[in-house]
């Protein structure tokens, strides 16, 4: 049962599709029977034969073999549509459910589980588990009535018979079962080198620029090689295993056909059964040998996909740490921009990275966050959101605590650039629209002209349509980040959050994007982290943050006459760009 166990997950499913798999096994049974008895109708034929029968019933009997046999593909015809089918609705189910969970899952998830095991889950485990649920329980279904009704049939022809030539096939069974563990250690190991492989491609294919930098080809090939050697080294020993397995056990089926050609044959000299009877027994034992030779790969099916199941169970299991509570208010449908943060705290396992953050925003001002790195700035911003939770302390927004807000409503009315710039492999209008599929090409360039991104667009082939690479490889980094601006203000949010989001530009172009965000929604709060104090001098409030906890605030005024750490910065930052331009 602890094989079964992990795959009762599957129960649901098995409930939805329930129709589909009824019917799939009452056809199971009906053309497994009708297989089962063509060698008694093959018996009879060739019995008759014997007796002298006119050509008509030869061609009778012959024509009932052949009915029985067009039957017979009919119904396994319709049996593999119901059963694989179904084994194909379960698993397109799973992998939507199996997204949709990864879509609920905190960033604190992913930075836990390595991509290319996620995606190995998605791309080798779910199908495992489709063919163990199609194919493995529609073999295992008909090789149980085959053996149950040949068995039954060659035991009324002959018991003896029966009973001597089925003694090798015992063995061939006792080798299947022996050999079982082995294939389950080996597969379970293919499995976990073929999740490194990935793994090791996804990082490689998305780190590649960062290779070419480093001259580090070479190397990389080298460690994807010795990975891909012990994937190989692993298959190659499984594929030895079973070619072992499948010849001892020709071998054992062959002397089984070597007893029944010896004692049959003896038995059809003496008159103690009929030629037609001999046929019939030879085909049944030919009959016998699939099921005790499937018996063994629907085992390591069930196996595979028991281990399948168990590492999507573990990542299924995993509740997500950031979701509506039950305190959450369902009343609340807007947020206007109000911000006060009392006393938080967050924390990384057992690493503090804030303590004692304290303050407030009003509606349409502006906050500003400055501070080495590695000072806490991402970690708070990324509260507003909820992308994290505090671990002490409380977040008001518009006097509700964050928590009380349904997290649909609260990131709706966010734009939030993050730091590390994500586009996808569309068009720029796509990726400026994304969340926003209804948007009018007017309100795309709209937002296009507030982050200055629209002159560019013009010199391109295609403008907006054209077709950017992967995370944009085709643009250049300030281009990718105006066009995550753009995509944030198209949602015309409430809440505004750039994070370092203007680090790549020149500060000209950022001086525009900023005096254009100040003028085009006074209503919205702002909350900007840079490490350039030309970004942030019109703030309204600055806090500089220094390892994690607030230890200066005010404006850019009250923070110059206090002479402390923003105004060293400052200072630091005018004499860098006077050098700059000499």
């Amino acid at each position: 049962m602890k094989t079964f166990r992990p795959l009762f997950r599957l129960k649901k499913y098995f409930i939805r599709y329930k129709r589909d798999i009824f019917w799939g096994i009452i056809l199971v049974i009906f053309s497994n029977v009708l297989y089962s008895i063509l060698p008694k109708i093959l018996q009879y034929t060739i019995d008759q034969m014997e007796n002298g029968i006119p050509i008509e019933k030869i061609v009778l009997f012959a024509a009932l073999f052949v009915t029985v046999t067009v039957i017979h593909s009919g119904l396994r015809f319709f049996m593999r549509q119901k059963l694989i089918g179904m084994a194909r609705k379960i698993e397109y189910q799973l992998r939507n459910d199996y997204f949709h969970h990864l879509q609920q899952m905190s960033l604190n998830f992913f930075t836990k589980h390595r991509t290319g095991d996620l995606m190995a889950l998605a791309t080798n485990d779910i199908p495992s588990v489709s063919m163990t649920i199609g194919r493995g329980l529609m073999f295992l279904l008909s090789n149980i009535i085959v053996f149950i009704v040949v068995l039954t049939l060659m035991m009324r022809t002959n018991l003896a018979l029966t009973l001597i030539s089925l003694i090798p096939f015992s063995l061939a069974f006792l080798v299947v079962l022996k050999s079982m563990k082995f294939f389950i250690r080996t597969f379970e190991r293919i499995q976990s080198q073929f999740a490194d492989l990935s793994s090791k491609a996804q990082e490689n294919i998305s780190g590649v620029r960062v290779i070419k930098a480093y001259v580090q080809e070479e190397n990389e090939i080298e460690s994807f090689r010795q990975l891909n050697r012990k994937y190989l080294h692993e298959n190659l020993k499984l594929a030895l295993a079973r070619g072992v397995v499948w010849s001892s056990m020709d071998v054992l089926f062959g002397l089984s056909f070597v007893i029944l050609i010896w004692l049959g044959g003896l038995a059809v000299i003496r008159d103690q059964i009929t030629l037609g009877e001999f046929v019939a027994f030879t085909v049944w034992l030919g009959m016998l040998s699939w099921p005790v030779i499937s018996f063994g790969w629907i085992i390591n099916l069930v196996q595979r996909a028991s281990a399948s199941m168990t590492r999507i169970n573990r990542v299924m299991d995993i509740e997500p740490e950031i979701q509506d509570t039950e305190s959450c208010d369902q009343s609340i449908c807007h947020i206007s921009g109000h911000i006060q943060f009392i006393n938080v705290a967050v924390a990384y396992e057992d690493l503090m990275v804030l303590e004692n953050i304290s303050f407030e925003i009003a509606i349409g001002k502006t906050l500003a966050i400055i501070g080495p790195t590695g000072s806490g700035k991402t970690s708070l911003i990324r509260l507003i959101p909820r992308l994290i939770d505090a671990k002490a302390g409380q977040i008001l927004i518009d006097g509700h605590d964050i928590r009380s807000i349904p997290l649909q409503v609260l990131r709706r009315h966010i734009g939030f650039v993050p730091q590390e710039t994500f586009l996808f492999s569309e068009t720029i209008a796509e990726n400026i629209s994304f969340g926003e599929n209804d948007a009018k090409f007017e309100e795309i360039g709209r937002v296009a002209r507030l982050s200055t991104i629209h002159e560019d667009l013009l010199t391109f082939p295609d403008q907006y349509q054209t077709l950017i690479g992967e995370r944009g490889v085709n643009l250049s980094g300030g281009q990718k980040q105006r066009a995550a601006i753009s995509r944030a203000l198209l949602r015309q949010p409430n809440i505004l959050i750039l994070d370092d989001a203007l680090s790549a530009v020149d500060t000209y172009t950022e001086e525009k994007i900023l005096n254009s965000l100040r003028v085009q929604n006074p209503n919205q709060t702002k909350i900007i982290i840079s490490h350039r104090i030309s970004s942030v001098k019109h703030a309204d409030l600055i806090l500089f943050l220094k390892n994690g906890a607030v230890v200066e605030r005010g404006n850019h005024r009250t923070l110059m006459a206090e002479k402390g750490l923003y105004a060293e910065l400052y200072q630091q930052q005018r004499l860098e760009q006077a050098l700059d331009e000499l």
